[in-house]
């Protein structure tokens, strides 16, 4: 699927069908490319090409969000764009994430409830997901997708459109690993801490310690890693 943000390509991505809208919002966001301007308008490019007609996706903001930089490579569903942004500009950019810290134990929980609600990877075996958490250990959403970067995108513009980001006070559950991108992610929407059910990587420690954020793995069975916060 195509990206675009007024008028302009700036990404394209293998994804799972589904939630398009608010996997191309979520992207935008993430990266800092709406510079915290409203979008106005999402919708599918149909130009006549039928073969794609569902496949372009047109993010608007009337101008109002900076003429982006378009990527030059195709963002694959597992990694994003690992490594594109370092630490110290993400520090540039970002805040600290607020809120009140998360009680380890229900994050501990939070696998367990997003396994549940996982219809598509019920059916296929093959797709993962994010789960919104709420405080008290609830899931508000969840989305699936073939990349673990598109789910939490998906989750993210749901908020944006629902205009609910930051999601303050809020934890993220992912399927799989904690890379560098899904902390990325996360500090972008403000999110108090990720939970993931695999191991994170070393860069993942270092980012979600300069954001503040908590962040543990192999969260499994009730039991979780503390890596950070």
């Amino acid at each position: 699927m195509a990206i675009e943000l007024d008028g302009i390509r700036v990404a394209t991505t293998m994804r799972t069908p589904g939630d398009d809208f608010e996997l191309a919002v979520g992207f935008c966001h993430n990266e800092g490319l709406l510079a915290g301007h409203p979008v106005l308008d999402v919708s599918y490019c149909r130009d006549g090409d039928v073969e794609n007609a569902f496949n372009v996706v047109q993010v608007v903001t009337g101008g109002k969000a900076p003429t982006p930089v378009p990527r030059l490579a195709m963002t694959t569903s597992s990694c994003g764009f690992c490594g594109t942004d370092d630490i110290d500009e993400l520090a540039a950019r970002l805040d600290p994430v607020a809120g009140t810290p998360f009680d380890w134990h229900v994050l501990a929980t939070a696998p367990a409830a997003l396994r549940e609600q996982q219809q598509l990877f019920e059916a296929t075996g093959a797709v993962h997901a994010a789960g919104l958490v709420e405080p008290d250990g609830t899931l508000s959403w969840v989305r699936e997708d073939v990349g673990r970067h598109n789910a939490v995108d998906k989750l993210v513009g749901r908020g944006v459109l629902d205009g609910a980001v930051p999601l303050t006070g809020r934890a993220v559950v992912v399927s799989g690993r904690a890379s560098f991108e899904l902390v990325h992610k996360a500090w972008a929407a403000g999110l108090r801490a990720l939970v993931a059910v695999s191991a994170p990587t070393a860069l993942a420690v270092a980012t979600a310690e300069r954001a503040g954020m908590q962040l543990a793995g192999f969260a499994r069975d009730g039991e979780l890693t503390v890596y950070a916060g």
